[in-house]
């Protein structure tokens, strides 16, 4: 049967189901404009109050590491380099655990302990961001001393590694970047999973029968039909992580100008300053939080490009096209 005819034996939608149609589509069309403006007038409001800290600081604003409000110098160099590290350390320690965890769940772990694994990583991903602060604050930095001390001592004298692990303190970016992790892996962690589960059941048991291990049936074929959902997910991740901001300034350390490789280091980042100062701030101070805010909204947009770009690379490759 060709195309035409089966599209000619396709029955006639009466007049009321051409009318619903028709409305749901509109709907359907309205709801995806509506979000569309809000974030136009979002992002207008928002960087229409950047103008005095722009006139005051000019490009000086991005590329300035300092951020001293009593002699009105703004810079937000070492803000969106403590943002981007915390968030990077995050990840380091996030995606293998998350990745591990969710082919555990799909792939390894029997029918009777998924369900409670599954619900566990549910719970963990809805608890307020303020708890997790509190307990990396009273429990995780009094009791990592010892660990960031051993670090220390034992790379101090190795070229990088000695500058990775420079002097300890327990409010650090690597305290920040674990707190992170622990908030960020039950979003990927959930993500992957339910993209693992979308590999077809034909081709893992086609790559079996071929003689494959478990490990070889995944790296064959779960990894490669996954990879650009994992994509996906550790970005979502990633975004998460930047955007945080209770936790991360009960743990960071909230040291200001830090512009460091030292992950033992105090420092801070954009959502948590923002946090702290708003309330104290003055005309000129408030524009320079706001033109924070709008600086990691458009790194956070350049980032989902850079995935989305990544993503469909990959979906392209996967397929054979060049």
């Amino acid at each position: 049967m060709t195309t035409e005819q089966h599209i000619d034996e396709l029955p006639n939608l009466s007049g009321s189901s051409q009318r619903a149609d028709k409305a749901f589509r509109w709907v359907s069309i309205g709801a995806g404009l509506i979000v569309l403006v809000i974030l136009g007038l979002i992002t207008y409001t928002m960087a229409s109050r950047t103008g005095p800290v722009f006139r005051h600081m000019g490009f000086r604003f991005f590329t300035e590491r300092r951020w001293a409000p009593p002699k009105e110098i703004y810079g937000a160099l070492a803000l969106m380099w403590g943002t981007l590290f915390t968030a990077i350390i995050a990840l380091f320690i996030a995606v293998p655990i998350s990745i591990g965890i969710a082919l555990f769940v799909t792939q390894v772990a029997p029918a009777w302990l998924r369900k409670p694994m599954v619900y566990v990583m549910d719970l963990l991903a809805v608890i307020p961001s303020v708890v997790f602060g509190m307990w990396g604050v009273l429990v995780l930095a009094r009791h990592i001393k010892g660990l960031y001390k051993w670090l220390h001592t034992t790379f101090d004298s190795w070229p990088i590694l000695g500058s990775i692990f420079g002097k300890p303190q327990t409010r650090s970016f690597l305290t920040a970047g674990i707190i992170l992790s622990i908030m960020v892996i039950p979003i990927i962690t959930s993500l992957a999973r339910e993209v693992f589960e979308t590999t077809p059941q034909s081709e893992k048991e086609a790559a079996l029968a071929l003689g494959a291990t478990r490990w070889e049936m995944i790296r064959g074929a779960v990894f490669p039909h996954s990879k650009g959902g994992l994509v996906g997910a550790v970005m979502l991740g990633l975004g998460r992580a930047m955007g945080e901001t209770i936790a991360v300034a009960l743990t960071i350390g909230s040291a200001l100008g830090q512009l460091t490789f030292n992950v033992l280091a105090p420092g801070n980042s954009m959502p948590s300053l923002i946090t702290a100062e708003w309330g104290e701030a003055d005309a000129l101070k408030k524009s320079a939080l706001i033109a924070v805010a709008v600086t990691l909204f458009v790194i956070t947009i350049i980032i989902n490009v850079i995935a989305t770009s990544v993503v469909q690379r990959s979906i392209k490759r996967s397929r054979g096209a060049v």
